[in-house]
């Protein structure tokens, strides 16, 4: 508790033109001004914050009391201890204010209320929609539904403020989520900046929470590159005892290492077994171009076996469910769970990051790899007409890391 310096209500009320004193402290940051603009005394309150020293003015005296000035300065303190600004605070429930008082004038004069943060975002994602490959869609449209539009999805974009943003963004950083937390902050702040380009808005209320949520950076997938545990797991696939879709998704994913959504969106008519090969449309792939995967005789093998259960239908892994899609996400990681590997020992993408370590410690070209791993092509034009380069060499390492697999898997 502050030290409280001013002794009682009675001292300032006994204070006279002529003080010999220009402020009055109260302790921990919180003074009085004596004759502010002609007589009248302002209460202030001094704090730092980021590293900076900034004054927040709490009214004056005595229209606040002493002890409504000591009030107001606990709570700031509070909000200071929390790494929040309480003069962002104000200046954003001012604004908040103002927003409201427009939105309530329009609708008392029968005008139309603004967009709402729900339609704005889903106008944006209507015409970004079609440049995403599908998994990178589901997953947007999926985090705004829920965890932005259930809070805030029906009130004005514009009445948005920082402090609203952040309040959603904390909501889903406590459940550990801290990735899903940034790409939320993301996705909202490409929805804003959509806004403030058609008219809805002035400014980007996620750009003032910089530094407000706790840092994330990429991390690598857990994966195995040691062969006795490689080929163990070769044999825990053979032997899983669930269905035969997942496990010929299994056997798949580490002969053809492609991402995870790629795989399970895979379908029939993208598949030449007599020419042993998966064209993969542009329209599904990351890097937004059409991407080649060669078939070794042991994954043409696998799709050999699984065609008569799923070939009449659209998808080569269609879902458990009967709603006409492809197996969910995480079907893969949750039979690896049951056979007995957590989540920080490997995942569904963790199989290409197998592929690459070993193909490079096998000494296959870099360029060969990274191509058939179809990592994005930063020169966009040239990545569409690149699914063919290396692709002789492709087919061989394709075929020579299957034969490999077969002996890790023998190796017993």
């Amino acid at each position: 508790m502050p030290q409280h310096l001013i002794p009682s209500a009675a001292t300032l009320r006994a204070i006279k033109p002529g003080h010999p004193q220009r402020r009055l402290s109260d302790g921990a940051g919180l003074y009085l001004l004596l004759f502010v603009n002609g007589g009248s005394h302002g209460w202030r309150l001094d704090y730092s914050i980021h590293g900076r020293r900034k004054t927040l003015s709490l009214g004056t005296y005595p229209e606040v009391s002493l002890s409504e000035a000591r009030h107001k300065a606990a709570a700031a303190r509070a909000l200071v201890r929390q790494g929040t600004d309480p003069s962002e605070v104000r200046k954003q429930g001012r604004q908040t204010l103002r927003r409201q008082q427009v939105i309530e004038r329009l609708v008392a004069a029968g005008q139309p209320i603004p967009e709402s943060f729900e339609a704005v975002a889903r106008e944006w994602y209507a015409k970004h929609q079609g440049g995403w490959a599908a998994s990178h869609s589901e997953k947007v449209i999926r985090r705004l539904e829920r965890d932005v539009f259930p809070w805030i999805g029906a009130r004005p974009v514009a009445s948005i403020t920082p402090p609203d943003l952040l309040q959603i963004l904390k909501r889903v950083e406590e459940r550990g989520a801290i990735e899903t937390t940034h790409r939320v902050h993301q996705n909202c702040s490409q929805v804003f900046r959509y806004a403030v380009a058609c008219g809805h808005m002035e400014s980007d209320p996620s750009r003032d929470l910089r530094g407000a949520l706790a840092p994330w950076r990429p991390i690598h997938y857990p994966t195995l590159t040691d062969p006795r545990r490689v080929g163990q797991l070769l044999r825990d696939i053979d032997a899983y005892e669930g269905g035969l879709i997942t496990r010929c998704a299994m056997k798949l994913a580490p002969l053809l290492f492609v991402r995870p959504g790629e795989l399970r969106r895979a379908e029939w008519s993208e598949i030449n077994l007599d020419a042993a090969e998966w064209r993969i449309p542009a329209a599904k792939m990351k890097a937004r171009a059409l991407h080649i995967v060669p078939l070794a005789p042991q994954a043409t093998a696998v799709l050999t076996e699984l065609k008569p259960l799923t070939g009449a239908g659209r998808w080569v892994f269609p879902g458990v469910r009967t709603n006409g899609e492809p197996m969910s996400e995480n079907t893969i990681n949750a039979a690896l769970r049951r056979m007995g590997y957590d989540r920080s020992t490997l995942t569904a993408h963790g199989f290409r990051g197998m592929a690459s370590t070993m193909l490079h410690e096998f000494g296959w070209p870099s360029d060969v790899i990274e191509r058939q791993l179809s990592h994005a092509e930063r020169n966009s034009v040239k990545a569409a007409y690149n699914h063919a380069e290396h692709l002789p060499e492709r087919r061989k390492m394709m075929a020579a890391w299957a034969d490999y697999l077969d002996r890790l898997r023998a190796n017993q």
